[in-house]
């Protein structure tokens, strides 16, 4: 399984755009060695947030699951606020974001990226 979104599901996700802020919703499973490389990867990815307009809303460990299929165990959560799909799709596509991207690709080794959206606006 990839952990990182193609070209086909950006264009997906940006079809998909109901308007108004997003956000996103990250499940993280650190390769044996990765918690560094992502804590890493966090602290280089804050340039190109503020440049959008994005903020991290939650960033933690998980804990005890009460309700979860067998399997499901991951190691972090990160919720992420956009202004818009627009603001996300603009900062992956910056040249400069994507030469720190491979710090999150080699710290996972599984991952959900999805998208959310807010119930009152």
């Amino acid at each position: 399984m990839s952990v990182d979104p193609t070209g086909a599901d950006l264009k997906r996700y940006l079809a998909d755009d109901q308007g108004g802020r997003v956000v996103m919703l990250n499940l993280l499973k650190f390769t044996a060695t990765g918690r560094p490389t992502y804590e890493e990867y966090a602290r280089e990815i804050q340039p190109y947030l503020d440049k959008v307009g994005a903020a991290v809303v939650y960033l933690g460990d998980t804990s005890t699951a009460l309700v979860a299929p067998d399997g499901f165990d991951w190691d972090a959560v990160l919720l992420v606020e956009y202004p818009s799909r627009a603001a996300f799709s603009a900062m992956v596509a910056d040249p400069d974001y994507q030469g720190i991207t491979r710090l999150r690709t080699e710290s996972l080794s599984d991952a959900v990226l999805q998208a959310t959206t807010p119930w009152t606006r």
